[in-house]
C-alpha cells in the first residue's frame, strides 16, 4: 500500500484513503451548490416579463434595474473576500446561499418599484458573495484533486438553469402568480441549500488551498498578459447577459410567443450549454483550444443572427439553442488560458478574469435594452453578435504556451 502523507495524499500527490471519500462528498456538495444557484438564477431571469407586469416596470427602466444586479454583485463579491479572510468560504456560502433563495421569494412578494429595487439589490449583493465563495471552494478542491474539475461545476450550474427554466415554464403555463412560484421555490431550495452546506469542504478537505489562493491573489502580478482574455470574457458575458435577460422577452414581445413557450428559449440555451460543456474537453483534446474558441465565437454570432432574423417563436428557440453551443466552451477556456499564462499565480489570474463576468453583465443588459428602445429588438441583437464575433480573431490568445516539465514527485495524478 502506498505511504500516505499527513494530509491524506500519497507520495505522488494523489488523494488516498478516507480523505478521498471526504473529497468526493465535498465535491458533490459544491456541485450541488452550483446546481441550486443555476436553478435560482434561471427562475429570476426567465420571469422578467412577469416581473415587469407585476411592478409596472417600463421598458426604459428595465435596463436600469437589470444593470444594478451585476453592479451590486461585484460589490458583494469584493466584500466577501474580506469576510472569507476572517472566517471561511464555507461559512460564507452556508449563509448566503439560503439567503439568495429567500431574496428570490422577496422579488415575487412586492408590488411597488421601491420594493423591487430592494429585493433585486439584496439578490445582487448576495449573488456576488455566493459566486465568490462557491468558486473559492471549487478552486480549492481542484487544487487538491490536481486536475481540472471546474468545468463539471459549471455543467451543474447549467443543469440547474434547465430545471429553473422548466419550473418557470410550468408556472407560466398554469398562470401561477410570482408570489406563489418564487415562494414555493424558496420553500424547496432553502432546505436543500442548508442540507448541502453541511458537506461543504473545510480545512480537512482543502488544507491550505484557499489560504494559498488568497495569498496568490494578493501578490503583484501583471495585467498586460491577461488583457486579451479579459476582453474575451467581457464579450462572452455580454452575449450571455443578452440571452439571460432578453431571450424570453424577445420571444414574447417580438415573436408573439405565449409566456410558457417563451421560456423554452432560455431552456434551449442552457441545454446546449450543458451538452457543450460535457463534450467540450474532448473537442479541445481533438482540435485544440484555438480552434474550439474560434468555432464557438462564429457559432454564437450565427445564433444571434438567426435570432434577429427569426420569423417565428420556434425559430427563435432554435436560434438561442445554437447560441448556447457557441458560448459554452469560451468561458471555461478563458479561465484555463489565464492559468496557463500565469501558472505561478493561476488563482489570482482566475480571480481577475472573473471580474469581467460582472463587466459583461453590466454592459450587456443596458446595451441591448437601450438599442431595443431606440430602434428594435432585432437590431439590438446585432450588437452582441458583432462583439462575440470579435472573439474569433482573438482566439490566438488561447494557444498553449510551452511549459517546463513537471517533476515526477510533484506531478498530479490523473
Amino acid at each position: 500500500m502506498a505511504e500516505q502523507g499527513v494530509d491524506g495524499r500519497g507520495p505522488e500527490g494523489r488523494v488516498d484513503g478516507p480523505v478521498d471519500r471526504r473529497l468526493r462528498r465535498a465535491r458533490a456538495a459544491v456541485a450541488g451548490s452550483f446546481l441550486l444557484q443555476g436553478t435560482t438564477f434561471a427562475l429570476l431571469v426567465t420571469c422578467i416579463p412577469e416581473i415587469q407586469t407585476r411592478y409596472g416596470l417600463s421598458d426604459a427602466l428595465l435596463p436600469v434595474f437589470l444593470a444594478a444586479v451585476p453592479v451590486l454583485a461585484g460589490v458583494g463579491s469584493v466584500a466577501s473576500e474580506a469576510v472569507v479572510g476572517r472566517s471561511s468560504a464555507r461559512a460564507v456560502l452556508r449563509v448566503v446561499q439560503p439567503a439568495v433563495c429567500v431574496s428570490l421569494a422577496a422579488v415575487g412578494l412586492g408590488s411597488e418599484l421601491w420594493q423591487l429595487a430592494i429585493a433585486l439589490g439584496l439578490f445582487g449583493l448576495l449573488v456576488g458573495a455566493l459566486d465568490a465563495s462557491m468558486n473559492m471552494l471549487g478552486v480549492g478542491l481542484q487544487r487538491r484533486y490536481g486536475r481540472s474539475i471546474m468545468i463539471g461545476f459549471h455543467a451543474a450550474f447549467s443543469l440547474g438553469g434547465i430545471l429553473g427554466a422548466v419550473i418557470a415554464g410550468l408556472g407560466a403555463h398554469d398562470e401561477t402568480p410570482l408570489s406563489v412560484l418564487f415562494g414555493a421555490a424558496a420553500v424547496v431550495l432553502v432546505p436543500l441549500a442548508l442540507l448541502t452546506g453541511t458537506r461543504f469542504p473545510g480545512r480537512a478537505e482543502l488544507g491550505d488551498a484557499v489560504r494559498e489562493a488568497a495569498a496568490a491573489a494578493a501578490s503583484r502580478i501583471p495585467w498586460r498578459p491577461l488583457l486579451p482574455l479579459c476582453v474575451v470574457m467581457a464579450f462572452a458575458y455580454i452575449a450571455d447577459a443578452s440571452v439571460s435577460n432578453y431571450s424570453v422577452k424577445y420571444l414574447t414581445d417580438v415573436l408573439g410567443s405565449p409566456a410558457d413557450l417563451a421560456k423554452l428559449s432560455y431552456l434551449g440555451y442552457m441545454v446546449a450549454m450543458l451538452l457543450g460543456r460535457v463534450l467540450g474537453d474532448r473537442a479541445v483534446e481533438r482540435w485544440g483550444e484555438v480552434a474550439v474558441v474560434r468555432a464557438g465565437a462564429v457559432l454564437a454570432a450565427l445564433g444571434f443572427g438567426l435570432a434577429a432574423a427569426a420569423p417565428g417563436q420556434w425559430a427563435g428557440v432554435a436560434a438561442f439553442t445554437v447560441l448556447g453551443f457557441g458560448i459554452c466552451a469560451i468561458i471555461p477556456q478563458v479561465f484555463a488560458a489565464g492559468g496557463r499564462l500565469l501558472p505561478e499565480h493561476a488563482d489570482a489570474a482566475v480571480a481577475r478574469l472573473n471580474l469581467f463576468n460582472y463587466v459583461g453583465f453590466l454592459v450587456g443588459s443596458p446595451l441591448v435594452g437601450a438599442l431595443a428602445g431606440a430602434g428594435s429588438f432585432r437590431l439590438a441583437l446585432l450588437a452582441p453578435l458583432v462583439l462575440v464575433l470579435a472573439v474569433a480573431p482573438m482566439s490566438r490568445s488561447f494557444a498553449p504556451r510551452a511549459s517546463k516539465p513537471v517533476a515526477p514527485e510533484t506531478a498530479p495524478a490523473r
